[in-house]
């Protein structure tokens, strides 16, 4: 059985997946809820200053903290590079590669919010 604090970080873990798909589609929540925005654009923001600014995101060692008290591995690189490096990049991430990856969050959001937007705008000329 699995101990607490390797319980934990797999929350830690999951958690952080949760937080990059939001990051990453959060945008899609403005369609259902106006105030979507208020939470989505600061987790977008963050996430691209941690991706252009080569940063770590502090759930990552909070992951590595709890899987070591547990007596598990943890691991030296980022949670991107450990977790999807591995399934976008097979050779690694590159500082630059990670640089990319924030300027493509921030495309993918402004792209998906000007759909928002449209769609919006559209339903109130129609009445939809």
């Amino acid at each position: 059985m699995p101990s607490t604090g390797g319980l934990l970080a797999d929350l830690v873990l999951v958690v952080h997946l949760a937080y990059i798909a939001f990051a990453v589609l959060g945008a899609l929540a403005a369609l259902a809820w106006r105030w979507a925005p208020l939470v989505h654009v600061p987790a977008v923001a963050w996430g691209v200053v941690i991706e252009v600014a080569g940063g770590t995101c502090p759930l990552t060692p909070l992951e590595n903290s709890l899987r070591r008290a547990a007596g598990g591995p943890a691991y030296d690189n980022s949670f991107i590079e450990h977790y999807l490096t591995p399934v976008i990049y097979p050779s690694g991430l590159s500082s630059r590669g990670q640089a990319l990856l924030g300027l493509a969050l921030a495309l993918i959001n402004v792209m998906l919010y000007a759909w928002v937007i449209r769609r919006s705008r559209a339903s109130r000329i129609t009445g939809a």
